[in-house]
């Protein structure tokens, strides 16, 4: 049986007026003795909940517990102003071997949304939790769930020599599932996810240096891909996984460089006398933004993939850096300080209309990561025991704070 204990728990800070009704009746269990190990029908109603988009009734207001269609009187539910019914089953089918089915159903039209039926291990019914939360997600929204993606981020603990431990992991985006997949009393930077969700881009210093390494996370195997004199950091995939882009320092001056994971060749991106880091690709592969320090202060620019002038795209403020593409490329979420000497919040940028919006009030807030559905944004921020995670949606309606016990959390990074 996996390990399933949170990690990380979330605390919605804000954004729960907006959100719309929904009833989820506990499904029923049957063919086993005892309750199936995972509770299906809570895990979808605590991912719908995070989502911020609704609020799932409390089981104490449901007005009656049906498990088929023909079991619901919809005049009962009427009343209780919820659109979306989700009824369902587990059965188990014989040792570890559940049968679990739902219906979505509209309330006010007295028809199923959607239903489906699965045969699934007990181990997998987490994640089948989730894979249905996304269903009826995309089902009464029309955009993508992300309740099956996973995010990671490094924790640093204190050790009992006085020092310091740090751990990259891995965990389900409701913190649940964790993985440690590296630990090292040197730190550990910039996590960053293939396109395929398979394999992380990170910097670790447990040679006492800079080194970007590229870890399977299935295997655990990984190889050094960066390891020149001076700086090496800030990895980020080409959308088709071919190249890694990356900041070093290995002629003189940070610049940013493109490594072809296919052949091994080396691009060299950028040439100017001021700092150049912190690259990421726009999600049709033709253009990488990245931070820059040649106008006096950290701005955006972005350059053409095979070279050419830079052109600046930060203009408001005393600083804007650490970019993070949306999905669909329109957008960019980048850490913003309005004021030198201000707070650090999270803005996002739109590419279209150049105009730059604030989303958050939270202190020191920095590296932004869009969520695969490009309605939230994960970020780390100054928390009680130091560095914690946070998400905002970018309509600005919904917070959240994503709760660690002891350890300080930071450099966060949304899977595709």
């Amino acid at each position: 049986m996996p390990n399933v204990s949170a990690v990380l728990t979330i605390e919605i800070t804000g954004g729960i007026e907006a959100a719309l009704p929904i009833a989820i009746v506990p499904f029923g269990n049957e063919g086993g003795a005892s309750a199936p190990p995972e509770d299906v029908s809570a895990v979808i109603s605590a991912d719908l909940a995070l989502s911020g988009r609704f609020t799932p009734l409390p089981e104490k207001d449901l007005p009656s517990r049906p498990h088929e269609v023909s079991e619901v009187r919809f005049q009962d539910w009427r009343r209780l102003g919820s659109e979306g019914l989700v009824i369902g089953k587990v059965i188990n089918l014989g040792g570890d071997q559940y049968e679990v089915s739902f219906q979505l159903l509209d309330v006010y039209k007295a028809q199923q949304l959607v239903g489906r039926r699965y045969k699934v291990p007990a181990g997998d019914l987490r994640h089948l939790s989730h894979q249905i939360a996304d269903l009826i997600y995309e089902t009464l929204t029309g955009e993508k769930g992300i309740f099956t993606s996973r995010i990671a981020f490094v924790t640093v603990a204190k050790a009992a020599n006085g020092g310091k431990k740090y751990a990259l992991q891995v965990a389900d985006m409701d913190g649940y599932n964790p993985r440690t997949i590296l630990q090292s009393k040197e730190p550990i930077l910039s996590p960053a996810w293939s396109p395929d969700g398979a394999k992380l881009a990170y910097v670790s210093f447990e040679q006492k240096r800079s080194e970007i390494f590229i870890q399977e996370l299935r295997t655990g195997q990984r190889q050094s891909v960066a390891a020149f004199p001076g700086i090496n950091g800030a990895p980020d995939w080409s959308p088709d996984g071919r190249k890694l882009a990356f900041v070093s320092s290995k002629d003189g001056n940070p610049e940013i460089y493109i490594y072809s994971l296919v052949d091994g060749k080396l691009a060299r991106l950028t040439r100017d006398a001021a700092i150049d880091t912190e690259p990421v690709w726009a999600p049709d592969g033709k253009s990488i933004v990245f931070t820059s320090d040649r106008g006096g202060q950290p701005q955006l620019y972005q350059v053409l993939a095979v070279g050419g002038q830079a052109k600046r795209l930060t203009f408001e403020g005393t600083y804007n850096a650490s970019a993070s593409f949306a999905p669909d490329g329109k957008r960019i979420a980048l850490t913003h300080r309005e004021n030198k000497g201000g707070q650090f919040h999270i803005a996002v940028l739109d590419l279209g209309s150049k105009n730059l919006q604030v989303l958050t009030q939270t202190q020191m807030d920095e590296s932004p990561s869009f969520a695969p559905n490009g309605r939230m944004i994960l970020y780390a921020t100054a928390g009680p025991q130091g560095g914690a995670l946070a998400t905002v949606s970018v309509d600005r309606r919904i917070h959240q704070r994503l709760m660690q016990q002891g350890d300080e959390v930071r450099e966060p990074a949304w899977s595709p």
